[in-house]
């Protein structure tokens, strides 16, 4: 059985102060009014049914979720009582399918991005389903084409086209991040990929990798599997998730799997228009510019200004500019952002100076 997993429980400090604890960016309506959750299940139509959707977020979101997303069950939020990075958000969400079906293919899938055309993500996600029903070893990820020698996002490396299942090819490595040089050779080389951070596995197979190449995690999964679903399901899940080694599926499984004779790690190229909304100029990009290419969210007016990004969530709250540019304004009830667009990636160097009542 098909399924699908939207991981949301990334805390979104670079898009503070609209994004908060209590309010993290991927629940923040900042595209045409809704939510980048609401896009990412949204995106879910046609691939899966809806009883096999699934969010997995932190608890204390729960109810906001349930508030934002119409269609879901409290059942299908799977809540983690604190976040412990993309492994174990993977791993836990493998485990409960497996208890429930042990033939289970489930998609994982992101809160923060927005990707369009729907048609070619969702024929995308289906060649990965195909792939792993196949061979339930298989690992499956997603490559989008780089439009620039980005040092921010990781990279996976092509090589032989897949039979039958063309253009998805086998995986010959992953890099995190590579320097500008680097990233430039990729590029260039026309055999790299962006690695998108969406995934299909079946669940037994990544359970299976999950014992190989981070037995810590599986130990405390299988802790938590055997409780799910019975009274003590709570207890254990509070005791055993927090104590689980932090750190991403790329990291712990994808790279070594793809080093692994036994393993056949895969990439589908996904050619689709892929924006990470991950920075206030990324999230400028969601909105139409005036003609000085300054890009307004809420009340604004700008008089010799140019490509200005501001943002306000009041709507009796008025942004005004004169003669700036490359400017970010964000304005919220609670506090106000101003930062040269070029500095953006330092607002979460920013957020760490804070204290607590005002992150």
């Amino acid at each position: 059985m098909h399924h699908a997993m939207i991981m949301a429980g990334g805390s979104g400090t670079r898009l503070w102060p609209m994004s908060r604890g209590g309010r993290p960016k991927q629940m923040v309506p900042l595209v045409h009014g809704r939510s980048l959750l609401w896009h990412a299940a949204e995106r879910l139509e046609g691939l899966v049914p809806k009883p096999n959707r699934w969010i997995c977020t932190g608890e204390s979101h729960r109810s906001l979720i349930l508030d934002d997303i119409k269609g879901f069950d409290s059942k299908q939020i799977i809540g983690e009582p604190c976040p412990r990075d993309t492994l174990n958000a993977v791993a836990l969400t493998a485990a409960i399918l497996h208890q429930q079906d042990p033939a289970a293919v489930f998609a994982v899938l992101t809160a923060d991005h927005l990707i369009t055309p729907q048609e070619t993500f969702a024929a995308c996600i289906k060649t990965g389903f195909a792939l792993v029903e196949e061979s339930p070893s298989r690992m499956v990820t997603f490559g989008i084409e780089p439009t620039f020698p980005a040092t921010g996002f990781g990279y996976v490396e092509l090589g032989e086209p897949i039979t039958g299942h063309e253009p998805a090819s086998k995986t010959i490595r992953f890099v995190e991040k590579p320097g500008e040089a680097t990233a430039r050779e990729y590029v260039e080389s026309g055999r790299f990929k962006w690695n998108s951070g969406m995934f299909v596995f079946s669940a037994a197979g990544f359970l299976e990798a999950l014992s190989q190449f981070a037995p810590d995690s599986a130990d405390g999964m299988a802790k938590i599997a055997q409780a799910w679903g019975t009274p003590s399901q709570e207890d254990v899940l509070g005791s055993v998730y927090p104590e689980l080694p932090k750190i991403s599926v790329d990291y712990a499984i994808m790279e070594p799997a793809s080093h692994d004779d036994e393993i056949e790690v895969c990439t589908v190229p996904m050619d689709v228009q892929w924006l990470d909304v991950g920075s206030w100029t990324a999230a400028g990009e969601t909105i139409e510019p005036d003609g000085d290419g300054n890009r307004s969210f809420g009340p604004s007016c700008h008089l010799d200004s140019q490509r200005v990004i501001s943002m306000s969530e009041d709507s009796e709250h008025l942004i005004t500019t004169i003669g700036c540019e490359d400017l970010v304004i964000v304005h919220t009830p609670k506090a106000t952002l101003v930062c040269p667009a070029d500095r953006v990636q330092e607002v979460k160097t920013l957020h760490g100076m804070l204290d607590e009542e005002w992150q």
